[in-house]
């Protein structure tokens, strides 16, 4: 998945930025399989939802993130993440540096998740694609980085952007001139999302299904490979 960002009139990336959508696909194609399931369809964010199934937080039924709630529960039964279990109609979703390519449709990306699907090494090459050079000789020291504006009395909004590490969503509530609610999906979030009611692991847990362990290891390599090309930010997920 990919909310889109980086809009642009011209420079180092497409004219039009990361567009915004998401990736139905398996991958690996075999002659015969297939290929209808791999497909890019419009991102619609009203099915956002979070579950706190297996989550040390209160809470029943999933909650879209503009009405959700975050009150920890340390003792809770079965629980066994600080993160929240985002997903888009009900599934897990991959966001970051390859989502965002293959969503965006770079040639290179697109052809090596074809042949293995989302992996430790096709990240990699993702997360290598980028215009950070290009930006950071475009800033401008003292000039304004962000625009004032006036808190409403009441309203509702929703920010969205395609941080380093993936899709970054802000919802907030304000009511009598005060911020009632906010609440934050931050890309770790979703990667690292736990299960939810009906069992369904997010991105990394099922990246890690089948990780070898060689012999004799105290810490799996693989395992660690594996997670740390999800570029996590726990302390974003758990804050």
């Amino acid at each position: 998945m990919s909310v889109g960002s980086f809009l642009l009139d011209d420079g180092p990336l497409c004219q039009t930025g990361f567009r915004r959508g998401l990736w139905c696909g398996a991958g690996g194609h075999d002659e015969g399989s297939d290929h209808d399931r791999d497909v890019d369809r419009e991102l619609d964010l009203a099915q956002v939802t979070e579950d706190l199934s297996a989550s040390w937080m209160r809470g029943g039924e999933p909650l879209h993130p503009s009405c959700g709630v975050t009150l920890p529960d340390a003792d809770k039964p079965g629980a066994y993440s600080w993160c929240k279990a985002p997903g888009l109609a009900g599934q897990p979703v991959e966001v970051g540096a390859i989502a965002r390519q293959q969503i965006d449709g770079h040639p290179l990306i697109r052809d090596l998740v074809s042949q293995a699907s989302t992996n430790v090494q096709n990240r990699v090459f993702a997360r290598l694609l980028i215009a950070m050079e290009a930006w950071v000789r475009a800033l401008r020291p003292g000039e304004p980085f962000c625009e004032p504006t006036q808190l409403p009395d009441e309203g509702e909004s929703v920010g969205l952007t395609e941080a380093a590490r993936g899709s970054l969503g802000h919802w907030l509530q304000v009511r009598h001139g005060r911020i009632l609610n906010y609440q934050i999906i931050a890309p770790t979030t979703w990667n690292f999302s736990p299960r939810d009611a009906q069992g369904i692991p997010g991105p990394l847990e099922q990246a890690l299904v089948g990780a070898p362990i060689r012999p004799g290891e105290q810490t799996a390599i693989a395992v660690q490979h594996i997670l740390r090309s999800f570029d996590p930010c726990m302390v974003c997920t758990v804050h």
